[in-house]
């Protein structure tokens, strides 16, 4: 009997042991309560640059079309060739101008010996009419025939003007310098000036245009509303171009055109950067992205995830008497992703809660030492 007992209490005492320490292993270790990252409000310079994608024109883009008809007897040009301004680029078959050239002068010759002896019949008319051998009637017909045949020879002038200008027509020049883009037609081709493909076009890419966009927000954030545009121009810093392939251009470019106009469908108003090229790097019909560096000094610097948005409103949890309490922020517009360049409601020396903060409330006791 006494062993049956023994027996029963160390199988009780084993039970109670095994019990608590399952419910041991069920129970998590609490962990380090209220701990967490924070930050203390300091002010530092900082750029802050934004990307905005850009399309790239040459300064001007010009397409060239023939202003006479007739078949390409040279092409004088290579795909993507530099030209210069004036330079001969395709040349039309020049017989037939040459030939109405040379007919426009003989015309002009034959008009201007008509009025010589209209000239020589007026002024004989006139004298014999002083005379009384001939009519007023004589003399007036010789005087109308003299402004008659003057008349023919302006109109035989303005053929020759005409002729030659066809003539110099037929060697097609580029009006700019610049580079030149594919050339869809070749020698032997018959073109005419009413064609809707150009013989080809050219790009004067001495300084090239990136056009890009941003919301009227963020103008308002370059040019405060009691500054000129003209002046805000001015004032806006030199800006870089990400190219195509990752690469960054090496000139800086200047905002130098706003649009006056803000797109209705989209709020955003279009602004024009130009970038000079004197390599020929940059082409026309080519994009990248414009790297526009904020810089301001004496500033206020928080990460993002330091804050939380509630009714198109930005929040930071602040350590007051050791527990958070929201306040409202103002940031300016512009930022990078990944921080924001605080206007009001911080100031040097707040504690702030440094990351998490959208999964916080208000009044959490926070243990920052």
């Amino acid at each position: 009997m006494m062993k049956s007992k023994q027996l029963f209490s160390r199988t009780m005492l084993v039970s109670m042991l095994a019990i608590c320490m399952a419910s041991c292993k069920q129970q998590p270790a609490m962990p380090d309560e209220n701990r967490y990252k924070t930050l203390t409000v300091a002010k530092t310079d900082r750029t802050v640059s934004t990307n905005y994608p850009a399309t790239i024109q040459g300064r001007q883009d010009v397409d060239i079309y023939p202003q006479v008809s007739g078949l390409i007897t040279q092409v004088n040009i290579a795909e993507g060739a530099a030209v210069k301004k004036g330079q001969v680029l395709f040349v039309i078959d020049q017989i037939p101008y040459k030939a109405a050239l040379e007919t426009a002068l003989a015309n002009v010759e034959s008009a201007e010996a008509n009025v010589a002896t209209a000239q020589m019949t007026a002024d004989s008319k006139v004298e014999l009419y002083k005379e009384n051998i001939v009519s007023a009637f004589d003399m007036q017909t010789a005087q109308n025939n003299l402004r008659q045949q003057k008349a023919m020879l302006a109109q035989a002038r303005a053929e020759l003007t005409n002729a030659r200008n066809n003539l110099s027509y037929t060697e097609v020049r580029s009006p700019v310098d610049g580079t030149t883009g594919m050339i869809p037609h070749r020698i032997g081709t018959l073109v005419s000036p009413t064609m809707t493909t150009p013989l080809v076009s050219v790009s004067d890419d001495k300084e090239m245009y990136a056009y890009f966009s941003i919301t009227e927000k963020q103008l308002l954030a370059f040019s405060r509303q009691d500054i000129m545009l003209s002046e805000a121009l001015q004032n806006m810093p030199e800006v870089g171009l990400l190219l195509s392939d990752g690469s960054i251009y090496r000139e800086k470019g200047k905002i130098d055109a706003v649009s006056g106009i803000i797109d209705k469908r989209t709020g955003a108003v279009t602004l024009r950067a130009v970038f000079p090229n004197p390599n020929h790097v940059l082409r026309s019909g080519s994009t990248g992205n414009i790297i526009f560096p904020n810089k301001k000094s004496n500033c206020i610097v928080i990460p993002q995830v330091a804050t939380f948005e509630l009714q198109d409103k930005i929040f930071v949890y602040k350590i007051v008497d050791g527990k958070t309490k929201s306040a409202p922020i103002t940031v300016f517009p512009i930022n990078n992703g990944k921080e924001y360049i605080v206007e009001s409601g911080l100031t040097e020396g707040d504690i702030i809660i440094a990351e998490g903060a959208g999964l916080l409330r208000e009044g959490v006791l926070v243990n920052n030492k």
